[in-house]
């Protein structure tokens, strides 16, 4: 192919749209609408363009540091396990060790039987559980496995031994039915 006839395709290449457009202007009198197909036109032709010269987007290799990172190909340097225990072990020998000589105990139940317990806002185990504690004032909640709730406040004091049962209130009703009016 010559030079001159890529230079005919590449300016009919240009015209052909632009015909398209200045024909389609022309078959729709009203105003507004050949407005409305030019713009159109012109918005699909820019994004023709635009589409094909993107180039595919490539993510960086961060390799994997830190505690608990592995050196597995499947796992993400953004999971980072913790090594240590789990957290409520953590908070309830915290309480614990904070107990002092004049630590009391507290023995907590829930119904249903099983619920996460809550102390002051952290998580500390399961009921059934005996919990050894310094004197004072506590906030205790239990979460069961299906949304129930209850919460109590205790002042334990020195010494003392308490069991505290809670029964857990269904934070949604079992069921739902229709109001007859």
């Amino acid at each position: 192919m010559s030079s001159l006839q890529t230079q005919a395709l590449k300016k009919l290449a240009v015209l052909g749209p632009a015909a398209t457009l200045v024909f389609l202007c022309s078959t729709f009198a009203d105003s507004a609408c050949g407005q409305a197909v030019a713009e159109a036109a012109g918005a699909n032709s820019v994004s023709a363009g635009v589409g094909s010269s993107m180039k595919a987007i490539t993510m960086p290799k961060i390799p994997a540091s830190g505690a608990g990172a592995s050196t597995a190909p499947s796992s993400s340097p953004h999971l980072i396990a913790s090594a240590g225990p789990p957290p409520e072990e953590t908070n309830r020998k915290s309480l614990e060790a904070s107990a002092g000589k004049d630590a009391g105990k507290l023995l907590l139940r829930a119904t249903p039987v099983e619920g996460q317990i809550w102390v002051n806002g952290k998580i500390v185990g399961k009921t059934p559980m005996l919990l050894v504690l310094s004197p004072g004032k506590y906030q205790i909640e239990m979460r069961g496995s299906r949304g129930q709730t209850g919460k109590r406040s205790i002042d334990l004091l020195p010494h003392e031994t308490r069991e505290l049962a809670v029964k857990l209130d269904a934070l949604y009703p079992a069921r739902v039915t229709a109001a007859a009016h």
